[in-house]
């Protein structure tokens, strides 16, 4: 957790550090984050500047064993690979649009091979119910008309074998700026959830919007196009959550028990229409009773160390420079900010009951004295988001600040262990 290691004695008043007068209050601000001493941007105690030529050799050198280190990483706890990066093994589609290329699944249609319908890869290698899913897609228009269209079906059913139809939940993706993470029911009830909101399908059957979990404009910010995106889906019982490249696009509660599916197929969906192409790799799952202990704890998705990526106040982001190295490391409730030398500790509690979901973190001062922020969070795999308020008070109630709000927006990326 990020807190400011206050040094006033007011304990509801940040102060900043005057020492260098003439650095930014922005960066002066960061100083006071909580990270192991030796850690940060090497300017710390016992800091040696060696020539160009040496820190290149090691940035290189660091550089291949990261790579190394990627490729025989051993896989995620509790997660399983559902693709060999080979062949299709384990798949079934149509073999004149689906292939396996450099390493990802390949659907492709042409001029050759058009299609008038939607066919989709599927997944014979059993069922999914309680699940989490994490991937990789990428998705390319082929033609002028700029239109491609794809999606990740699960707890779906196959409606022609024969000619690989399938029909039920879809996390939906396209090259366009407004389908891209948004629910979708394949050959069912159609939009479930727009990106950006939080829906109740009644017990009659009808939907109604109780929330946000952030603004479309934001997901399709936080989007590649033409390049490699990441996709968590995260079903457990009729609660479903999607997820790209750290934000969260859709929250679904489905109480038609009429309509809703509990189990059924994984599939990856080939879009009728002009020319396009769409890839996925790097597919793995954790199901049943792993994925529910998962989401059962909620602290779960904290453990470890975080790297500071982006931070925003009163409105304005601060500068790459001013949090370079800067890294939180959670232990249970418990956590470490380390930022260069200076190390600063507290504790975290949750109430994810509310939306947004609420933090209150526990600062510990020097003198033993206890600072108290509210904050909202969201948290995914590998990407953890905080708003704060420093000086206590008002919460947040979105990850945007405005000026002179005081509130710190903060994008945290999980750090490889």
């Amino acid at each position: 957790m990020k807190g400011p290691n206050s040094k006033s004695q007011t304990p509801m008043k940040l102060q900043i550090p005057s020492s260098n007068p003439k650095r930014s209050e922005a960066a002066q601000l960061l100083d006071v984050l909580p990270l192991p001493k030796g850690e940060g941007r090497g300017e710390g105690e016992g800091t040696v500047h060696q020539p160009a030529s040496f820190r290149m050799l090691v940035t290189l050198t660091f550089l291949a064993c990261a790579v190394l280190q990627t490729a025989t990483a051993a896989p995620e706890e509790g997660f399983t690979s559902i693709f060999n990066g080979k062949d299709l093994t384990g798949w079934d589609g149509n073999p004149d649009l689906w292939s396996v290329k450099d390493g990802a699944i390949n659907g492709e249609t042409s001029e050759d091979h058009p299609l008038k319908g939607n066919t989709f890869l599927i997944w014979t290698n059993g069922t999914v119910g309680d699940f989490e899913l994490r991937c990789s897609f990428k998705i390319m228009p082929k033609s002028s008309a700029g239109f491609a269209n794809s999606g990740i079906q699960y707890r779906s059913k196959v409606l022609d074998p024969k000619g690989w139809v399938v029909g039920g939940y879809q996390a939906d993706m396209e090259a366009g700026k407004t389908y891209t993470g948004i629910l979708y029911e394949e050959r069912m009830r159609g939009i479930l959830a727009t990106r950006g909101e939080k829906v109740l399908l009644d017990k009659d059957c009808k939907k109604q919007v109780t929330g946000s979990v952030g603004s479309s404009d934001e997901i399709q910010a936080a989007l590649k196009p033409g390049d490699w995106n990441e996709y968590v889906i995260i079903a457990q019982g009729n609660h479903l959550q999607q997820f790209i490249n750290g934000k969260q696009t859709v929250d679904v509660t489905d109480d038609c028990e009429s309509k809703r599916a509990m189990n059924g197929v994984l599939a990856l969906q080939l879009h009728a229409g002009p020319p396009m192409k769409v890839q996925f790799r790097d597919l793995r799952l954790r199901a049943g009773s792993a994925a529910k202990e998962a989401a059962a704890d909620p602290l779960a998705p904290f453990q470890g160390t975080w790297e500071i990526v982006s931070v925003e106040k009163d409105g304005s982001p601060v500068p790459q420079d001013d949090i370079a190295g800067m890294t939180v490391m959670i232990s249970g409730s418990a956590y470490k900010l380390i930022n260069k030398d200076n190390v600063s500790k507290g504790t975290f509690s949750l109430d994810a009951s509310k939306e947004p979901k609420q933090m209150d973190v526990q600062h510990q001062g020097e003198n033993g004295d206890s600072h108290s922020m509210p904050a909202i969070y969201d948290v995914t795999a590998d990407t953890l988001r905080v708003c704060y308020n420093p000086e206590g008070g008002t919460r947040p109630t979105s990850f945007s600040t405005k000026p002179d709000s005081g509130f710190l927006s903060v994008v945290y990326k999980r750090k490889a262990e």
